[in-house]
């Protein structure tokens, strides 16, 4: 079980809003990360420099910024449950249009009622995986 950190959870959850909220005022994009690494495969004339910007920062700022939170070492999880665990989330960002961030930050924030059905069904499904998973594993 994880430790419940408000303070660190509101703070990073505000960061995140500021820097979508940024990414669509000053750019006019969204900032769904699905989204945005499937546009650096398909947009062309150096139209996907920004993606591989907004990549690179996501990548150096938790290693760059000072965590609040100790994040866990080690993960215990093999193989055979996280290759089709990727491939699902891929497969649901296809068929949803979105993924959670594009969908959950983005989409609600604009009060868009795909988005929220989206968001709403990721949880679910995600909540009820989680349950299974311990349920089988315990």
């Amino acid at each position: 079980m994880t430790e419940f950190t408000p303070y660190s959870a509101i703070l990073g959850g505000a960061f995140l809003g500021l820097a979508a909220l940024l990414l669509l005022v000053l750019n006019g994009r969204v900032a769904g990360i699905s989204g945005i690494i499937r546009g650096i495969f398909t947009a062309g004339d150096g139209a996907g420099s920004w993606r591989w910007f907004f990549l690179l920062g996501l990548v150096l700022a938790p290693l760059l910024a000072p965590s609040p939170v100790e994040l866990p070492e080690n993960i215990r999880v093999s193989w055979w449950l996280i290759l089709p665990a990727g491939f699902l989330v891929g497969l649901g960002s296809a068929l949803g249009a979105g993924c959670t961030s594009g969908h959950g930050i983005c989409g609600i924030g604009r009060l868009s009622g795909r988005s929220l059905t989206a968001t709403l069904t990721f949880m679910a499904t995600a909540m009820l995986v989680v349950y299974l998973i311990r349920l089988l594993m315990a």
